[in-house]
């Protein structure tokens, strides 16, 4: 206990490198960025190398303490990143017009369908299977729980950052000793840092209890994988929770319907077909756009693709393409789910769309590289990501808000898979978007220049808060809290269609 206390005491930093921080504990990231790296890991890394004897159970793990502590510093203090949301031009009754919800199938506009095909994913489990209490049943009193002084906070990332460590040596009479202490001060209903302390502690015990089932070659068992934290139902209602508190869903939905608007002028006959479609809450505003088309509104057809979705299936008669229909691929937050470590699982993916010529292919997803083949970079790099979405959620929500608790365990879910698991069970393998620019350039797409900033602008006026940034790189749009990247969206076409 005296030498964990003692490596978790250390200096406050004025001048932080956030990005140093997971440079130098993640080498898979530095490779990335000099293009050395370039998702094609060998299938040998399905679990993590041995980054340390796992044979020492006496002392902590020694991670440099100067770059710890930047790290550290860069999940609690937010406020340091500049502003870049100052002096927005607000159009509120246009917006929330644009944004109402009505029935894909309506008087106006009585040409819209929806065909869905698929199974859906079956999930099963709450929150009381893992011990945590019902959200509408956690009291007001809460909010005056957690208002931990600064060192508390440090001493929890410390915590978390070591026992992280520990895991990924295999050494789990350490980790399970350093979890213990983390509990003490997790709680999914203090504040931003001890909320979300909370669901990588959840992650960290389940990839402990996964460690138990480890085959005799060093990797996890086949089809070893707990309950999901939340139900089908609870994921679906938190999901139109998110969607209804934050930008982060409403502005991949927008810049996806603006791109597809866009290339839709003059056509008179549109299907969309959406893989992963989980929901509907994307296309009322578009349908709305269509209609009021000055050229007349199109004939249209959604096909939502659940599961399962593979290049096999992704052909004109599976998908009842009509001749003379104009094609649109969209794809929100699904296509990381592709990612594998064996090569050309989503390349295969996308060269199957590619045949099927499409004018636009629209992609958004979570900005963010959580499909490094070393644990503790992963760790460290969602740590991080997930410190900026909670501490967006507690600038939206009090502490007391069951709406809060829900919309968190829908990233506690996200926050379990990475953290816990691997190979075919580990499917939220998110990528920045250079990889993704990357991957689809050679499939034979070419990015399309995303002319939506005005109205994503607009869009995150309306939501009370100034953390929320926005940018552009090389024509996509990217969604931030506080400077953070959080959402990139894009939109793609074949190359040789761009070109001619």
């Amino acid at each position: 206990m005296a030498a964990l206390n003692g490596w978790s005491s250390f200096p406050m930093h004025d001048n932080l490198d956030h990005d140093l921080a997971i440079r130098r504990f993640c080498p898979a990231r530095v490779e990335q960025e000099h293009g050395e790296c370039e998702w094609e890991w060998e299938d040998e890394l399905l679990n993590e190398l041995e980054l340390c004897s796992p044979s020492n159970t006496t002392t902590i793990p020694c991670l440099p303490a100067p770059e710890v502590d930047e790290f550290v510093d860069s999940c609690i203090n937010m406020d340091h990143y500049e502003k870049e949301c100052s002096n927005l031009q607000h159009d509120f009754n246009l917006f929330q017009e644009e944004m109402e919800t009505f029935s894909l199938v309506n008087d106006v506009y009585g040409d819209a369908s929806m065909m869905i095909d698929g199974d859906g994913l079956e999930m099963s489990g709450s929150f009381e299977d893992f011990g945590v209490l019902d959200p509408v049943m956690v009291p007001s009193v809460q909010e005056e729980v957690s208002h931990g002084d600064l060192k508390q906070g440090l001493h929890l990332v410390h915590l978390l950052l070591a026992c992280a460590e520990a895991v990924g040596c295999r050494d789990t009479q350490l980790a399970d000793s350093i979890l213990k202490q983390i509990w003490v001060s997790a709680s999914p209903w203090g504040d931003s840092l001890q909320r979300v302390s909370y669901c990588f502690a959840t992650g960290l015990k389940s990839r402990l209890s996964l460690l138990h089932n480890v085959n005799a070659n060093g990797t996890f068992t086949n089809g070893a994988k707990e309950k999901p934290l939340i139900t089908r139902e609870e994921k679906s209602e938190a999901f139109q929770l998110l969607y209804q508190t934050t930008p982060y869903m409403a502005f991949g939905f927008m810049a996806a319907n603006e791109a597809i608007c866009q290339a839709a002028k003059g056509k008179d006959s549109l299907h969309i077909m959406d893989i992963g479609m989980e929901n509907t809450l994307q296309w009322p505003s578009l349908i709305r756009t269509l209609a009021s088309r000055p050229e007349g509104p199109p004939n249209l057809r959604i096909t939502g693709l659940i599961r399962p979705v593979t290049p096999s299936g992704l052909t004109k008669e599976n998908l009842n393409l009509r001749e003379g229909e104009t094609l649109f691929v969209n794809s929100i937050m699904h296509l990381h789910e592709f990612v594998k470590e064996s090569r050309g699982s989503l390349k295969a993916i996308l060269q199957a769309i590619k045949k099927l010529r499409p004018t636009v292919l629209t992609v958004v997803e979570q900005d963010a590289n959580h499909n490094g083949p070393f644990f503790l970079g992963r760790f460290l790099e969602s740590l991080h990501y997930y410190s900026a979405i909670f501490d967006s959620l507690e600038a939206s929500l009090p502490r007391n808000s069951a709406q809060r608790m829900k919309i968190e365990f829908l990233f506690a879910e996200e926050i379990r898979n990475i953290v816990a698991f691997e190979g075919t069970n580990r499917v939220e393998r998110h990528e920045r978007i250079d990889q993704w620019r990357r991957q689809l350039g050679r499939a034979g797409f070419q990015v399309m220049g995303m002319k939506c900033m005005s109205q994503a602008k607009m869009l995150i006026s309306v939501y009370d808060s100034d953390g929320y940034t926005l940018s552009s790189e090389k024509g996509c749009l990217l969604l931030g809290w506080k400077g953070r990247p959080i959402i990139l969206a894009s939109a793609w076409q074949v190359h040789n269609v761009l070109s001619t």
